[in-house]
C-alpha cells in the first residue's frame, strides 16, 4: 500500500514541476523547439531535473508517517534520525573520496592518451556563481532523496519479506541503477556497485548518512565542474562511463565503503533498533474515582435481646 501511495503521489508532484516551468516560459516568449517545447537553457533544466527527484525525499518522509504509522525518522537511522555528527565524519572521508576518483581518471585518461574535450569553455564568473547557488541549494536534496528511496524505503521495504540482507541490497542496487538509464555496460556496473556498497553502508552502520554523503558529494562535484565549463547542457552521466572511468569510480566507492565499516566499528554507533518504542501514541486517559467507603458490618454480641 505504501509503495502505492508514494508512486502515485510522486507522479502528481511531478505535474507542477514540469508543467509550471514550461508555461512560465511560453507566457515569456521563450523559443520553442521543433515540438513546441519552450528552450529555458541549461541551468533551469538542471533545476528543474533536479527538483523533480528532491521532491520524493519529503513524499517517503510522510508516506512512512501517513499509511505506515511509523515515526519518519526510521528511514533515516535506526536511531530515529540523522546522526548529524556521523554524517559529517562521512562527508570529510567523501570529499576525500571524490579527490582521489578525480585525480585517478585525469592521470588514467592521459596516461590511455585519450582525447580530451577541446569544445569546454570556461563560464563566465556571474553565471558560474548563479548556477552554484543553485547546485549547492538543489543537489543535496536529490541525492539524500535517492538514498532515502533506494536505500532506506526500498531497501527496508524487501527487508520486511525476507530474511537476511543480501536480497534486498541487490534488489535495491539493479532498481537503482536501471532508474537511471541505460548506456554502456560499464556504467551501468559501477551504477550496480555504488547501489550494492551504499546499501551494505545503510545495513552495516545502522543509517543512511554514509550513503548520502558520498551520493552528495561526488554529484555536486561533477556538477560544479560542469557549471564551470559551461557544460550543464551534456547528456553524459555514470551511466555512459567509459571502461577504465567506471572501474576507478567502482574501485574508489568500495574503499570509501571499506574504510567507512571500520571507522563505525571504532564508534560508539546504534547499528540495530534499540530495544524501546521509537514512537509511542497517546495512551487514552481514563478516568479513576475513589474506593467507596467499606459497608458496616454487625457485630455479634453476646448481650441478651
Amino acid at each position: 500500500m505504501g509503495v502505492l501511495v508514494f508512486a502515485v503521489g510522486y507522479v502528481v508532484a511531478l505535474v507542477p514541476l514540469i508543467c509550471a516551468p514550461m508555461a512560465i516560459g511560453l507566457a515569456a516568449g521563450a523559443r520553442t523547439d521543433a515540438d513546441g517545447v519552450p528552450i529555458l537553457g541549461a541551468e533551469v533544466d538542471t533545476a528543474v531535473a533536479l527538483a523533480s527527484l528532491a521532491v520524493a525525499l519529503p513524499l517517503v518522509l510522510l508516506t512512512a508517517r501517513l499509511i505506515q504509522l511509523r515515526p519518519p525518522g526510521t528511514v533515516s537511522s535506526v536511531v530515529g534520525r540523522v546522526r548529524w555528527r556521523w554524517l559529517g565524519v562521512c562527508l570529510l572521508l567523501a570529499l576525500a573520496a571524490t579527490l582521489v576518483l578525480f585525480g585517478l581518471d585525469l592521470t588514467v585518461t592521459a596516461a590511455l592518451g585519450e582525447d580530451v574535450d577541446d569544445s569546454a569553455t570556461w563560464a563566465s564568473m556571474p553565471a558560474v556563481l548563479a548556477t552554484t547557488a543553485m547546485l549547492l541549494a538543489l543537489v543535496p536534496l536529490q541525492a539524500a532523496a535517492e538514498e532515502y528511496a533506494f536505500r532506506g524505503w526500498l531497501l527496508q521495504a524487501v527487508g520486511t519479506y525476507v530474511r537476511g540482507p543480501w536480497l534486498p541490497i541487490a534488489v535495491q542496487a539493479v532498481i537503482f541503477g536501471s532508474a537511471h538509464g541505460w548506456g554502456t555496460a560499464w556504467g551501468f556496473g559501477a551504477l550496480l556497485v555504488f547501489g550494492g556498497a551504499t546499501g551494505w553502508l545503510a545495513v552495516r552502520t545502522g543509517g543512511l548518512e554514509a550513503g548520502i554523503a558520498l551520493h552528495v558529494v561526488m554529484n555536486l562535484a561533477s556538477f560544479l565542474l560542469m557549471a564551470a565549463l559551461d557544460q550543464l547542457d551534456s547528456d553524459q552521466t555514470l551511466t555512459d562511463a567509459t571502461w577504465h572511468t567506471a572501474v576507478l569510480d567502482a574501485f574508489v566507492v568500495c574503499l570509501y565503503a571499506a574504510v567507512v565499516a571500520r571507522l563505525a566499528r571504532r564508534r560508539p554507533l546504534e547499528t540495530v533498533s534499540p530495544d524501546r518504542p521509537l514512537w509511542t501514541e497517546p495512551q487514552p486517559q481514563v478516568p479513576t474515582y475513589p474506593a467507596p467507603p467499606p459497608l458496616p458490618t454487625h457485630q455479634p454480641t453476646d448481650a441478651p435481646h
